[in-house]
């Protein structure tokens, strides 16, 4: 009888696959990549035409040894890693480190880890695709280029054990970027004006929002706010427009990798690296009383929102049948975009629609299955029609003013019966039971005027880093969480309640590469270079021009860098602090977590106290100095040093008292503002005062 080896990438899916194929396949893992760049170099010789140098990895000698001796003993090896580049290229490393003769070697690929698209990737079997094995060792040797010519300097520059990396470093300065321009924000004033009206007979008010006249005003301070309402004195007021209309909101796309790790976070609190590690759990296989182990998910790196025709008519059958055939979609939502799709996937879906969540509950952990019930139901949901609002919009007229107000009332809820979002729909009930119509008088309850002030731009979130990434074409579906994984574990960023914040490592960091490397931390560059890395996959540029490009450019700016950058003296400053153990003046060192105080006579002496970094101004509440301290996570704040007194500031203050209102000041730029947000008082940094 003839013998079949597949080889596929986790061993995890050496269980579910066996179950499907009969006993003359046998099945075995190569536990991801077998053979890599050596650690100890570059590996590549730019003298000898940028070949690069593969070595077994350590560790998977005796992995290797045994697939050999099974290809050996096989009529045919299919190699059955993971439908993307990356498998392309471990498919390819195997063939070279197993010696595969081509004649019996094939490649498969399937979409879910399922019986019929097992055995339809089997019937449909190729060869290596060496466009997308290009275009990953392309990748592959960008990145070490990056790392390894660029890490060294941080360390000689910064402190040893940092690293630069080519997306890492983009997604760095990006975040910096937007702390930046959070510091710079000034807020501006503004005030709403909102009016209770009743008509005659009800009793509930009706509250709508001042438009202005002719055209939208903004009211932007209190005397313009005076001015209006003295016009408005003794007015009476009448519906000038009632105008009726439907609203239709279009059903979602199927998730794709960036999506799902946005409405991840978003619904369920779950960080890029955990939502990837549930959907790979999902993808490679569950226990399934009744079915054994299966892939409950299709592949789950993707950018694609396409969906195979058996998987839509599957779905549509499923929904007429559970939910009636109106609610089965008549057109799908089309993704529209100008980038290029990577590779020809599917969006990621339930490989069987009829396993609902409710059915497969019990052989998911609690995590588990919020994921997939949430892919399910986003899946569910894009196959079916649109949800359609009845809208009601109402003008009211005082002396020439427009107030506006505005409600929705649900007529078919479509897709929102399987899947929202969290966003509210429905609002505002029915505008006074529909008795509202044009010249329908009304009166007066109360004005409610607020004060308000602009808000800064948000800190990024991973789900809105993410979605930044992807708009701007920055790295692809795989290397959105191990990217922020590494930020995190290098302690550029920190994370506090789901924002994410520049640490003072990662500032000394970010100055470095905007200086020395401002390419390598340009957004359109690296967007660009992922455009020639989707070129070198289809085939339409050579790989190793674009290594040639881009090589001795880096290798320039790092010769320079080297002779030209200072170091970053964030450690070994003397201070004033004296020793109590030895006697010496402490020094300040870096360490993980930032600044701290150490004694000179390490190893002898090992006294370590925190560092208190004085801020140069008196604190606002008590008088006592000012000292730059931090979270537990290690974002800066300002606080007071006298332990009694509980004053923090986020901002700098300054010695300054706001002239309006007697309160403190804060340092932005160049501009001082009012800590009070009810005074919003602005001046610049400089200026005196009378």
């Amino acid at each position: 009888m003839a013998k079949y080896l597949v080889i596929v990438e986790s061993p995890t899916k050496v269980k579910t696959i066996k179950k499907f194929l009969g006993s003359n396949y046998e099945v075995m893992a190569s536990n991801g990549h077998v053979r890599d760049l050596p650690k100890s170099q570059m590996g590549f010789d730019p003298e000898n035409d940028y070949e690069p140098k593969y070595i077994t990895i350590r560790g998977k000698g005796d992995i290797l040894a045994a697939l050999r001796k099974a290809a050996k003993k096989a009529d045919k090896v299919y190699l059955a890693t993971d439908p993307d580049r990356e498998g392309e290229a471990i498919s390819w490393h195997l063939a070279q480190a197993l010696k595969l003769d081509e004649k019996k070697m094939f490649r498969i690929t399937f979409n879910e880890i399922t019986k019929t698209a097992v055995k339809e990737a089997l019937k449909h079997p190729r060869s290596i695709d060496m466009d997308m094995v290009d275009a990953q060792q392309t990748r592959r040797m960008l990145d070490r280029m990056v790392g390894y010519r660029i890490s060294p300097l941080l360390w000689a520059k910064i402190k040893r054990g940092l690293s630069a990396g080519r997306v890492q470093s983009v997604a760095l300065r990006m975040i910096g970027d937007r702390e930046d321009e959070i510091n710079a924000f000034l807020p501006e004033e503004y005030w709403t004006l909102d009016a209770d009206f009743t008509l005659e007979g009800e009793k509930k008010p009706l509250t709508a929002r001042f438009y202005g006249k002719d055209k939208k005003m903004t009211i932007s301070s209190q005397e313009e706010m005076n001015r209006i309402l003295a016009e408005l004195e003794g007015a009476s007021y009448r519906v000038q427009e009632v105008k009726k209309g439907e609203r239709v909101k279009k059903a979602p796309l199927p998730f794709t990798t960036s999506t799902l790790q946005q409405e991840a976070a978003k619904l369920l609190n779950f960080s890029t690296q955990k939502t990837m590690r549930l959907a790979q759990q999902l993808y490679e296989g569950i226990d399934i009383k009744g079915e054994g182990t299966v892939g409950l998910i299709t592949y789950l790196r993707t950018d694609s929102t396409r969906i195979s025709e058996e998987a839509d008519q599957a779905a549509r059958a499923y929904i007429a049948r559970n939910y009636g055939e109106h609610y089965v979609a008549s057109a799908v939502t089309e993704k529209k975009t100008g980038q290029k799709i990577q590779d020809a996937h599917e969006a990621i879906r339930p490989s069987d629609i009829r396993r609902s969540p409710a059915l497969v509950k019990e052989a998911l952990s609690r995590d588990q299955f919020r994921l997939y019930q949430l892919i399910w139901k986003r899946f569910a949901a894009s196959r079916m029609e649109t949800a359609r609002f009845e809208t009601t919009s109402v003008k009211i007229n005082g002396n020439g003013y427009i107030f506006t107000v505005s409600a929705s009332k649900l007529l078919f809820d479509g897709f929102l019966s399987v899947y929202s979002d969290g966003e509210e729909e429905q609002k505002g009930g029915n505008l006074l039971s529909g008795r509202l119509d044009e010249q329908s008088e009304l009166t007066l309850r109360e004005f409610d005027s607020k004060q308000h002030f602009t808000q800064p731009p948000a800190h990024y979130t991973e789900a809105s880093l993410v979605k930044t990434l992807e708009e701007m074409g920055i790295g692809r579906p795989s290397t959105y969480a191990p990217t922020i994984t590494t930020l995190l574990a290098r302690r550029y960023i920190l994370k506090e309640q789901k924002n994410l914040y520049m640490t003072e490592l990662g500032e000394a960091v970010n100055q470095m590469m905007k200086k020395a490397f401002p390419t390598i931390v340009d957004v359109t560059f690296t967007a660009n270079m992922e455009s020639l890395l989707d070129s070198v996959g289809e085939g339409s540029l050579e790989w190793k021009t674009v290594v040639k490009n881009f090589y001795p450019d880096l290798d320039e700016a790092v010769q320079e860098a080297e002779k030209t950058l200072d170091k970053v003296s964030i450690a070994d400053e003397v201070t004033d602090v004296i020793c109590e153990e030895c006697g010496r003046n402490m020094v300040i060192k870096y360490g993980p977590h930032g600044k701290f105080l150490a004694c000179p006579g390490f190893p002898e002496c090992r006294n370590t106290k925190p560092y208190l970094e004085k801020a140069g101004v008196a604190c606002p509440k008590c008088g006592k100095e000012i000292i730059i301290r931090k979270t537990k996570k290690g974002r800066r704040y300002f606080g007071c040093e006298n332990p009694e007194c509980d004053f923090m500031s986020w901002q700098k203050p300054s010695s300054q008292k706001c002239p309006e209102c007697g309160s403190y000041m804060l340092e932005k730029g160049s501009k001082l503002l009012c800590a009070n947000e009810n005074c919003g008082y602005i001046t610049n940094k400089d200026q005196k005062r009378n």
